[in-house]
């Protein structure tokens, strides 16, 4: 999961917007048997006071028994460069726990003295401030902040294995769909049942494990204007 963020002052966008995710809910069999260290996940964005929020989603629906893997790393991975696509620096931020959730959060690249570090007890609202103040960690259960109109989506995915057999192709091999059936699939992903009723988020009651870190963007170099930021997790051999 990656995303690319502009540094303009204070405010980053990425193309027209000033924040970025991407979602991964169950998505393959080793994940699902893993939920541990199964991302959903990776947000990014400024704040008012000009930090960089980063925010990773793992566990789907979590609940108050859930916890994170003390075998696994959580990395949120920021490469920083002056044009899209190309980066010149990295920096990593690498957390993991123990048995008892005590997390210990590292800044910097694995074989190097890290920049900063953060130890303990991460689940207060306030979060864990590091050693040096460069960055805040907090880490515990959260409302899932995904939003998806399962319902919508699956009225659509009907929408169009009826529409299939009379589609034509263009050179690309994109479907070409009259404006009356694109329409009904704007509508259906609108709502549900062809706008009989309103989308229903299918997260709304659904828990997340979460991790968020405050950072002071002056750690990763923003002088180079654009950060990429992505996230992974790595289990134990």
């Amino acid at each position: 999961m990656k995303a690319w963020l502009k540094w303009m002052g204070a405010l980053a966008v990425l193309t027209a917007a000033s924040s970025a995710f991407g979602a991964d809910h169950r998505a393959s069999p080793a994940t699902i048997a893993d939920p541990m260290a199964d991302i959903n996940d990776v947000y990014a964005y400024v704040g008012g006071n000009g930090n960089l929020v980063l925010a990773m989603t793992v566990f789907p629906v979590a609940d108050a028994t859930s916890a994170f893997s003390d075998a696994a790393q959580y990395v949120f991975n920021l490469d920083t460069g002056s044009t899209f696509g190309s980066t010149t620096e990295s920096t990593k931020i690498i957390c993991s726990f123990d048995a008892a959730q005590m997390v210990s959060c590292y800044l910097g690249m694995p074989g190097e003295e890290a920049r900063d570090w953060a130890m303990g007890d991460a689940s207060g609202a306030s979060g864990l401030v590091s050693s040096n103040a460069t960055f805040t960690v907090f880490a515990g259960l959260r409302a899932d902040p995904f939003f998806f109109n399962l319902d919508g989506f699956r009225d659509a995915v009907n929408t169009v294995v009826t529409a299939a057999p009379g589609l034509t192709f263009d050179e690309a091999n994109c479907p070409d769909v009259n404006a009356a059936t694109s329409a009904i699939l704007v509508d259906q992903l609108q709502s549900t049942m062809s706008g009989a009723m309103p989308a229903v988020d299918f997260f709304a009651t659904l828990n997340t494990m979460a991790i968020v870190v405050e950072l002071d963007p002056g750690v990763f170099n923003p002088a180079n204007n654009l950060v990429s930021v992505w996230g992974s997790t790595h289990m134990a051999p």
